[in-house]
């Protein structure tokens, strides 16, 4: 069994569900149809705040029928295969899709098992995740019931979804522990893979001021490999200056593990993955690299921007215009700079705005005031503010755009760097 679509989507997650919705803004006319096997959609950046015990679980969650447009048709699926030469889709039920346009953003895997031990103590023995609706509401549990002891915070080799969610948490965390009066009592490290607080230098020194805050020590080039939840024991792999490896244990009465993420398996399987395994599409058009009638944006692309919402919420128009620009015999237009935006909270009341597009190029949208400085007008945005205008805006298909002080944002940087 074959349907037909004019446009198909794989993916009904923030990317999928704005595009077919602004598609459908932008043209009424065109079939469209997205392939998406879950019922629940959830605003995941509200996971962090939900494991800081600043939001619940619910807020963040919708049911999927009632986002996208009532004239799109949602294929509830698996979608198991590519046949881009044949432009299908195959199911995992076994029947195919075809289609004129392809849209692919499935969003990323958590690859548990990629840590030794995790999968079966994730969720108990105070190992804890914000990164799944699963297991996020017991990274809450975790940090009211701490009142002493060491409390670790680990972040994978990138890219993940959100880079700086993995410290984020911690400072949660310090801010309770210190609005109890108990923070003196807690060792807190952050074990991040990587070299450094952060990838964009013009914030990790700003980061590594609210880390020493909170007197929380700080691991370079710390990869958690292997947990043993009952033992409170976690195995690292750490990196020497020379490029020598070796392993290292560190004891724990709470860990906040964030998992290695990867692209779909059934994506990198595909004939639309590069090397990595990533959709392999332009970084400015996002348009597949091969095949002229796929285009990609997401989480799952081979794009190097930070995987964040709000470079979804820059990406979806530029997709749906070059799609209905091929409908038209035009040319594919190279508009996407890479832009991404992580709202850091440092405290219980406060975000540090980080705006970035390629290359760690600082891209405010409010240049007259530092991005580096600390806000409670932030946190009001992270809390009430973006959660707003994702669902009633950017998932409903209207296109949000904040137009960038360039001039004036680049002479702020160079100013002040």
């Amino acid at each position: 069994m074959t349907q037909k679509y004019t446009l198909l989507i794989v993916g009904g997650g923030a990317a999928g569900v704005s595009v077919a919705n602004n598609m459908r803004r932008q043209n009424a006319s065109i079939d469209i149809a997205i392939i998406e096997p879950s019922e629940k959609h959830y605003y995941q950046p509200g996971f962090t705040i939900v494991g800081g015990g600043a939001y619940t679980l619910k807020e963040t969650m919708r049911n999927e029928k009632d986002l996208i447009h009532p004239s799109v048709t949602w294929i509830k699926e698996y979608a198991e295969s590519f046949q881009p030469d044949e432009n299908t889709v195959s199911l995992r039920s076994g029947d195919k899709v075809s289609y004129d346009y392809l849209v692919v953003c499935p969003g990323l895997q958590l690859d548990w098992d990629k840590i030794q031990g995790l999968k079966e103590t994730i969720g108990k023995n105070n190992v804890c995740s914000n990164y799944s609706p699963d297991t996020v509401e017991y990274t809450w549990e975790c940090i009211q019931n701490a009142q002493s002891g060491t409390a670790l915070f680990t972040q994978p080799p990138m890219p993940i979804k959100c880079a700086g969610a993995p410290q984020k948490i911690m400072y949660l965390a310090a801010d309770r522990f210190r609005k109890k009066g108990i923070l003196d009592k807690f060792t807190i490290e952050f074990c991040n893979a990587g070299p450094g607080m952060f990838g964009v230098p013009f914030f990790a020194k700003a980061l590594s001021k609210v880390a020493t805050d909170y007197g929380i020590k700080t691991n370079f080039n710390h990869n958690l490999v292997a947990i043993d939840g009952p033992a409170k024991i976690a195995t690292f792999e750490t990196t020497g200056s020379d490029g020598s490896k070796q392993q290292v244990t560190k004891t724990f009465d709470m860990i906040h593990v964030t998992p290695p993420q990867s692209a779909p398996d059934f994506i990198k399987k595909s004939p639309l993955a590069n090397a990595a395994g990533w959709v392999d599409v332009h970084p400015k058009s996002l348009q597949h690299a091969k095949f002229s009638n796929i285009f990609g944006l997401g989480d799952a692309t081979s794009t190097p921007n930070a995987k964040t919402a709000a470079a979804v919420r820059k990406q979806v128009p530029i997709v749906v215009d070059n799609i209905l620009g091929l409908i038209n015999s035009k040319q594919v237009a190279e508009r996407y700079d890479g832009y991404g935006s992580c709202p850091l909270t440092t405290s219980l009341n406060t975000v540090m705005l980080a705006e970035f597009s390629y290359d760690g190029k600082v891209t405010p949208s409010f240049p007259f005031l530092d991005p580096r400085k600390n806000r409670a007008i932030w946190f009001w945005g992270k809390t009430t503010g973006f959660p707003w205008l994702y669902w009633h805006l950017m998932i409903k298909g209207y296109r949000i755009d904040i137009p960038h002080l360039e001039s004036y944002a680049q002479d702020f940087v160079k100013e002040d760097s």
